[in-house]
């Protein structure tokens, strides 16, 4: 019994009941737990994120906030240029704003520098198309080059330099431009570059800007997306960008007017799968824009 001991123990040593009675309790204490221990499972050990310090936990969000969990860093490690990209090709989008007025001696200009790249100066290179704006950013002229690798690129540039005739021409055009722009791209792999056609009608150039890390959730919709708008049109080329303006993404659709256009996209609705690609890919956006284009004489697409 609790008090016939405190009281024997407080007697014969001095101590005051008060510690005695504590510690009787830390003896009765110690005692229970000895008996338990053979009836209480083992608590496994705690996990390494349990061990992190609170420093060290608030390093890890910090991290994760701004380059990506672990995992999605080893999941991409090796995908956005070696996966989405179809690898064969490096493409170049130039894109030239024309002095008002001027436009039909700049299309001459370029009618007769262009070809001469493409029969002369670089085996290594094709021009996929050359448009004038119809509808949208007006005065201007869209040009999409395609390289056999960047070596072919490098090569072109520095044959471009030494080139006399291609420097008249060059210059000429230059007189003639406001302003001029260019970004290296590579192709999607679900979506090829489609070959010289002369089709007719128009062409729309769609470019999206997206928010940074998004572009493998992109390419895993549109290649569902696309594979529904192949019922109803032919996908002209799909391209990402890797120097000039980077996160965009840059979408060429041929139509034989603006009726099929509208219709063709409404008529999208309908297949499975393409609500859905709309539905995931319109969070990724952070600028988008659409040009309606008119292909030149010489283009290799019109």
């Amino acid at each position: 019994m609790l008090r016939p001991f405190t009281t024997k123990l407080a007697a014969t040593s001095r101590v005051p009941l008060r510690q005695a009675i504590a510690f009787q309790r830390q003896v009765h204490s110690s005692a229970t737990q000895l008996q338990s221990n053979d009836e209480t499972p083992v608590s496994p050990p705690a996990s390494e994120e349990a061990k992190k310090t609170l420093p060290q936990k608030a390093s890890h969000i910090v991290r994760s906030i701004l380059h990506g969990s672990e995992q999605v860093r080893q999941e991409t490690k090796y995908t956005l240029s070696k996966v989405l990209a179809r690898g064969k090709y490096v493409h170049e989008l130039a894109t030239h704003s024309v002095k008002p007025g001027c436009m039909e001696e700049y299309k001459a200009v370029v009618g007769e520098l262009y070809p001469l790249i493409v029969r002369n100066l670089s085996p290594g290179v094709k021009l996929v198309g050359s448009w004038e704006t119809d509808i949208g950013e007006l005065d201007t002229a869209v040009h999409i080059w395609e390289y056999k690798g960047y070596p072919a690129l490098s090569a072109a540039y520095l044959t471009y330099r030494s080139d006399p005739e291609y420097q008249r021409l060059h210059r000429k055009m230059l007189s003639l431009l406001r302003s001029r722009k260019s970004q290296i791209m590579l192709e999607f792999q679900f979506w090829p570059t489609h070959p010289p056609a002369s089709k007719g009608g128009l062409y729309e150039l769609r470019s999206y800007m997206l928010k940074s890390g998004t572009l493998l959730e992109w390419e895993q919709n549109w290649r569902i997306g696309v594979e529904c708008r192949k019922h109803h049109e032919v996908p002209m080329g799909a391209w990402f960008s890797q120097l000039g303006d980077l996160n965009q993404v840059h979408h060429l659709w041929q139509y034989p007017d603006l009726q099929v256009r509208k219709e063709v996209r409404e008529s999208a609705w309908s297949e499975n799968g393409w609500p859905e690609t709309v539905l995931n890919t319109v969070p990724l956006i952070q600028k988008m824009s659409s040009r309606i284009m008119l292909p030149m004489s010489f283009s290799s697409l019109k």
